[in-house]
């Protein structure tokens, strides 16, 4: 406990530091209100894309809305989110201030919200994750439970018993549900069809290297592999999908490639990685061997691709076609990259990885 106390300290400093200099990317390009990172001569890979915090940024703010919606639409806010995942024509955003979860319609632009009463009553959704059938799962650490609902939102069980874990990150395999646990310090690994309890990671608690302090985010490659972010130990943890140590990626430090509080997480179908970082407010992208790439977002910046007390990540590449429109002249959208702020005016942002064409 002393060496993590010290630990700590050090990431407070770090912060500070990193707070009161510019340890933030360069300038990102602009060009007729087109906002591209990384900076020249680097070839832009980044678009920021557009931002959303209600149900009124979905439609817009044209006269034509205002005739057609009238003025009785209600206007259905995002206040304080964290965790976001996303399915085809749908974005799932777990909003701990009003305690929901609120569910985007891209296609009809309309919100609403997973709030259930009863046995189903969230307490503190952190993080969701939807089936393909369109059941959802969301952690919730006051609960101390995963509280599962069907695709109409109806409370179907929860996962813990009271005072067993403390759950935060979840995500699905074809058969597994692996969901972080911050008061065990590890991963717990269920059966899907069944709840068992099958292992928790890491299997080999004797590996200093694969240790976890403050398990929070998780997210998973197309091999099958889990990334684990490490808000405590300052980095974050790869395991196979039967919870071996395969590498890490990162520490506590000011240079580019560490971290201070790495939280959401997200990996490409080439294995890159993204990791949100809250206290230095950027996004850090790292290829397969966890070699950084570069970063993006404009910290100690009010422009709209500012990222604000950023938490949650998720990589989409169902709903492409629904933004293209904001990609910039001779650029096309490969993928998604979204990111929750929990202050400022834009909760959910949106990101393009671009390419020519």
């Amino acid at each position: 406990m002393k060496q993590l106390r010290h630990i700590l300290h050090a990431a407070i400093c770090v912060v500070a530091v990193l707070l009161a200099t510019s340890c933030a990317t360069k300038a990102p390009v602009k060009n007729n209100d087109f906002v591209f990172f990384p900076p020249p001569p680097d070839e832009p890979r980044i678009q920021f894309l557009t931002s959303f915090s209600s149900e009124s940024d979905l439609a817009g703010h044209s006269k034509f809305n205002e005739l057609i919606v009238g003025a009785e639409r209600v206007n259905r806010p995002i206040w304080k989110p964290y965790g976001i995942t996303s399915t085809k024509g749908k974005i799932y955003v777990c909003d701990t201030q009003p305690k929901n979860v609120g569910i985007v319609d891209l296609v009809k632009r309309k919100m609403s919200y997973l709030k259930p009463e009863g046995r189903g009553t969230l307490k503190m959704p952190i993080n969701v994750a939807v089936d393909k059938d369109g059941t959802r799962y969301v952690t919730d650490t006051v609960r101390g439970q995963v509280l599962i609902y069907d695709a109409e939102n109806r409370f179907v069980s929860d996962l813990g018993k009271a005072g067993e874990m403390k759950p935060c990150g979840i995500v699905l395999s074809e058969n597994r549900l692996y969901v972080s646990d911050l008061s065990n310090h590890c991963v717990r690994t269920y059966a899907k069809a069944n709840h068992e309890l099958l292992f928790t990671i890491p299997r080999n608690t004797n590996d200093h290297k694969a240790k976890l302090f403050s398990p929070t985010n998780l997210a998973l490659d197309e091999k099958g592999n889990l990334y684990v972010s490490d808000s405590g130990g300052f980095g974050i943890q790869v395991f196979d999908s039967e919870g071996n140590h395969l590498r890490s990626v990162g520490e506590v430090g000011l240079k580019p490639g560490r971290f201070a509080l790495p939280k959401g997480i997200g990996v490409d179908h080439e294995s890159r990685l993204y990791v949100v970082d809250a206290a230095t407010s950027v996004v850090q992208m790292f290829d397969a061997e966890g070699k950084l790439l570069m970063y993006f977002g404009e910290p100690q910046s009010s422009g709209r691709a500012g990222l604000y007390l950023p938490a949650g990540l998720a990589v989409d590449y169902e709903n492409i076609g629904l933004f293209e429109k904001y990609a910039a002249p001779g650029y096309k959208v490969e993928f998604l990259i979204y990111v929750t702020n929990q202050a400022g005016s834009q909760r959910v942002s949106v990101f393009g990885f671009m390419r020519k064409g």
